[in-house]
């Protein structure tokens, strides 16, 4: 869950200060005991046995991780429950901070001019390397852009497979889930200004590999093999690289490579001289398995294949198994592969008044979950998905994720997209957890996303400095006491 923080009085973007103090007394009486984690001397996170409490790019931009919940019969369900409670105790520390959830995935009214950014950017060090040396505009996405992402385990074998249909039919995740329709105090004219970020950010980019790995691919991947070739090919550059085994990329001390080669080059060259990112120190990196793994991150697509190995194998066994159909998959079932679809499109959505008041309980208790009921779904019938991509085609799929973000389901092309990818979904799921889809199929019934209820209020509203509050009565998220908490 990604939040957008806003003033509960005037509506305006609002960086937390007291929130994780606020959040770990909370967590301390529930008997959930957590751990601060700093940066540069301030809280940017709690780490609980539940779940990862932290921050996005910016203190005006909350993400709650849960940890990985079982699937099967009652997976839904147990992950619902445990959402909605931090979901509520995320609200309740908030008080500390006069300030609440607004249900967008991109705050309305939000500068993105430098001074902000210094106000509340998270110092990582990842950023300065994004900022300084790649020449992104990293402050583009400090209007607090946020998604509700799906993950969802996957067998290795078939892992290529869900990752294309989960990129390919990512037009119905956008449309079904769209909820930015504005930003600097006006409208758009699109469902999911959101997903305007990346060109924004890329534009001015030193290397033009970065605006390609944003980029819908040309065609499917073949496998993994192919996937990670595109990522980390020719013309692409690699990011820094950690010089200790960790997987917190964003925070972890990494190296600059001189020369700016692919991963691909320096994996296969063995060592490499560079510049730390902390320090600016000159370093040497000798390239490891690790590398490989770390760099999983690189890409900025609807979907990514995120994983972890229980034994990093060596080098040489990845670049051999690399060069092989099928060869990483046969090597990282060997070495214990985790891994999942994190699904990336659907927008930030949370039960608020103006839904409860339109569409009924039901439909507010399925908001949280629905993205990854639907990705669920959808992966637990991988041929009948599958065979949904190629007969919508995957070039009219890319061409179907331009006009969901800008025209959702008032195209009558993305309508019966999303009715085709609900109707496998459901097939997918066990008739008891069918009503964790209860939100995507009133928006598919309906005909009216997230996006559409907050234009018809903004509409509603005279103009002026108090339009911004006069959407929280309608539109913050509620409590999930209002509605009852999901079962």
């Amino acid at each position: 869950m990604e939040m957008v923080v806003a003033h509960a009085v005037s509506g305006a973007s609002l960086p937390v200060d007291r929130y994780f103090d606020a959040l770990s007394r909370i967590k301390r009486t529930r008997g959930v005991s957590s751990t601060p984690v700093l940066l540069s001397g301030r809280c940017v996170g709690l780490q609980t046995d539940e779940a990862y409490c932290g921050l996005d790019n910016g203190f005006n931009l909350l993400e709650t991780a849960t940890v990985a919940v079982e699937g099967g019969p009652g997976g839904l369900a147990r992950l619902s429950a445990l959402a909605h409670r931090e979901l509520a105790d995320t609200l309740g520390a908030l008080d500390a901070d006069g300030a609440c959830v607004l249900n967008v995935s991109q705050h309305p009214d939000c500068p993105r001019d430098a001074a902000w950014y210094d106000r509340v950017c998270v110092p990582r060090p990842i950023y300065r390397e994004l900022r300084d040396h790649r020449g992104w505009h990293h402050w583009e996405g400090m209007d607090a852009k946020a998604q509700n992402g799906a993950n969802t385990s996957v067998p290795i074998a078939g892992a290529a497979r869900s990752l294309n249909v989960v990129l390919g039919l990512a037009a119905a995740s956008i449309a079904l889930f769209a909820n930015s329709p504005l930003e600097s105090g006006a409208a758009t004219g699109l469902k999911e200004n959101r997903l305007t970020i990346w060109p924004r950010v890329f534009e001015p980019a030193r290397f033009v590999g970065d605006a390609m790995l944003a980029q819908y691919p040309a065609r499917p991947f073949r496998d993994l093999g192919d996937y990670f070739r595109w990522m980390f090919q020719a013309g692409t550059v690699s990011r820094s690289l950690p010089l200790l085994h960790r997987y917190d990329y964003k925070s972890a001390p990494t190296v600059i490579l001189d020369g700016d080669p692919c991963l691909s080059d320096f994996l296969r060259t063995g060592l490499w001289t560079g510049r730390r990112t902390d320090n600016g120190e000159p370093a040497s990196i000798t390239a490891h398995a690790m590398h490989f793994e770390h760099s999983q991150i690189a890409q900025f697509l609807d979907a990514r294949w995120r994983y972890r190995l229980a034994e990093l194998p060596c080098l040489a066994d990845v670049l051999a198994a690399w060069d092989r159909d099928g060869g990483l998959e046969a090597l990282f079932a060997a070495c214990g592969v985790d891994g999942y679809i994190e699904g990336r499109a659907p927008g930030a959505g949370f039960a608020d008044a103006c839904l409860v008041r339109e569409a009924g309980r039901q439909e507010a208790r399925s908001v949280l979950v629905a993205p990854t009921a639907l990705q669920q779904g959808l992966l637990a019938e991988p041929e009948a998905s599958w065979q949904l991509v190629q007969d919508w085609g995957w070039d009219e799929l890319g061409r179907l994720r331009q006009v969901a973000i800008r025209d959702g389901l008032a195209d009558t092309r993305v309508r019966a997209l999303c009715a085709d990818v609900l109707a496998v979904a459901h097939g997918g799921l066990h008739a008891d957890d069918a009503h964790h889809l209860a939100y995507a199929d009133y928006v598919l019934q309906s005909g009216r996303s997230g996006a559409d209820r907050l234009m018809e209020t903004w509409n509603s509203l005279p103009g002026g400095e108090g339009r911004l509050q006069g959407l929280l009565p309608l539109h913050t998220a509620l409590h999930p006491d209002c509605y009852g908490r999901a079962s």
